[in-house]
């Protein structure tokens, strides 16, 4: 580099290298937090928590509770001591048989606290008239639901916010308002009392799963530039939900780490932080050995498979089928017997479809076909690069007797496999999760199913969605009344 003796000019660091310096030491804040939740051994953790439940009951305030609800046992034989009037904020109601996983929790959690004699109303957008809806608002114990105008599917907060004032001001007022994410906006939110919002995925885990995305590109591949845009709009977004999550009252995380998160990282107080674990409906999801045969012999796997692997869900590269067709396509290449059943449908399919007969591709499937689907398969697998939320597919197979192998992320290590028994985890790449796949072939379908008993014993404790609506409706009488808080 030549120099010169003219007067100096203060030295400006150009845009893209300030950018890019930014960036760099987002990336390692970013990275060293996930490490340190890993890492550290808080005394809340689950494990530790269990074995202390185990042995000595907990009680206490529960908005001091840093663990899931759902191992807390609520009584369920009984009506609850109050019927609660509750306002539901949801940008979506399930329509159709395959709806998706946040339409099926919402659809889950509110019908079951319908059922438990709450008044229920949901404020959502409209849907296509010609639809087919699974929800059932003419009948008494089902949630109400108010479609607001508009263009189906498309959410419009003020038309869902002005329905929501005129029902609160007729009869009697909502007990508690109860927004599915930023369903409810935060200014609209702060001013309303008794409010609780459930997170399904936060911002700071949306930037990680940019990463693990970018992380599958092969070294002469160019970054995409919706996925380096996405980067880039993630650290603002970051910064703003620190800013602004504040203004919710009560925050409901569907996960362990996530619950981390919000008290460390988003500055909640932790009182006003309560993690409580999606719920599957455990009627639609259990051990049915004969139709799992059924529907091996149905859809042509043999009896000599030595191995029958199961995935579900969207087909995009997010859910990680990007890095399981090839881990998949090299790993049938040394084991003629293996078989892998995909239910899904998306820009995958046709990838999948590809690999030959070995590899079944069904389509989208309704909750009774999947009943089946998990019955027939030895280990389901879940390659998702998204840590945040929590697929509901991981608790329906576990509810299905299933072992599982999935994405070692917070969410899934800390509360789905808290046991090496209920499966295995992989770094979110090719390499380990082939690696895992041998692992898996070497101890074979009678090792699995013992494994997948002791699936079905813990998500029977902790993700049926009565477990779920219990915990909810717990929190939402705390909410209201401070004497419900205690739990003894």
């Amino acid at each position: 580099m030549a120099f010169n003796n003219k007067p100096k000019k203060p030295y400006t660091i150009p845009s893209q290298s300030k950018s890019n310096l930014c960036t760099t030491l987002f990336f390692i804040v970013l990275f060293t937090i996930p490490a340190l939740f890993l890492l550290r051994a808080p005394t809340t953790s689950i494990c530790t928590t269990l074995i202390a439940n185990q042995a000595r009951p907990w009680s206490g305030d529960l908005r001091n509770a840093e663990f899931a609800w759902n191992r807390l046992a609520f009584i369920e034989n009984k009506p609850p001591p109050v019927n609660l009037k509750i306002a539901v904020f949801s940008r979506k109601w399930p329509v159709g048989a395959t709806p998706g996983g946040m339409e099926r929790h919402a659809y889950t959690l509110h019908t079951a606290l319908a059922h438990r004699g709450h008044q229920v109303h949901i404020f959502t957008s409209p849907v296509d008239e010609n639809s087919p809806s699974v929800s059932h608002a003419s009948v008494i114990s089902y949630p109400q639901i108010h479609f607001h105008e508009g263009e189906p599917g498309k959410w419009i907060h003020n038309k869902a916010w002005k329905q929501f004032e005129e029902e609160n001001q007729r009869a009697k007022p909502f007990d508690v308002v109860h927004s599915e994410s930023v369903a409810l906006p935060h200014w609209l939110a702060r001013s309303v009392p008794n409010l609780a919002v459930s997170w399904h995925g936060i911002a700071l885990e949306g930037l990680q799963s940019s990463i693990y995305q970018d992380l599958t590109r092969k070294p002469n591949e160019a970054i995409s530039p919706d996925l380096n845009k996405s980067l880039y709009g993630f650290v603002p977004k970051v910064l703003d939900e620190i800013r602004f999550f504040k203004n919710y009252e009560h925050h409901v995380a569907i996960s362990d780490s996530c619950g981390e998160m919000l008290r460390d990282v988003y500055q909640i107080p932790r009182r006003r932080v309560h993690v409580i674990v999606n719920g599957v409906d455990e009627d639609d999801f259990g051990e049915d050995v004969r139709s799992g045969h059924e529907f091996r012999s149905r859809i042509g796997v043999p009896i000599n498979a030595s191995l029958v692997l199961g995935v579900a869900g969207r087909l995009v590269k997010d859910k990680g089928h990007p890095i399981l067709y090839e881990a998949f396509s090299e790993f049938m290449t040394e084991h003629p017997d293996v078989y892998l059943i995909v239910a899904g449908s998306g820009p995958w399919e046709q990838r999948y479809k590809e690999l030959g007969p070995r590899v079944l591709v069904l389509g989208s499937m309704s909750p009774s076909e999947l009943r089946a689907f998990y019955n027939s398969i030895d280990i389901f697998v879940n390659p998702t690069l998204r840590p945040q939320g929590l697929d509901l597919t991981l608790m329906e197979a576990m509810m299905s007797g299933k072992p599982v192998m999935a994405s070692r992320f917070p969410s899934i290590k800390g509360t789905i496999v808290v046991d090496d028994e209920f499966g295995f985890m992989f770094s979110p790449n090719v390499e380990s999760l082939l690696e895992t796949l041998e692992a898996v072939a070497m101890e074979g379908s009678r090792r699995l199913a013992r494994r997948g008993k002791a699936c079905r014993q813990y998500a029977a404790s902790m993700f049926t969605a009565r477990k779920m609506a219990l915990a909810y409706e717990r929190l939402f009488l705390c909410i209201k009344n401070e004497t419900f808080c205690t739990y003894d």
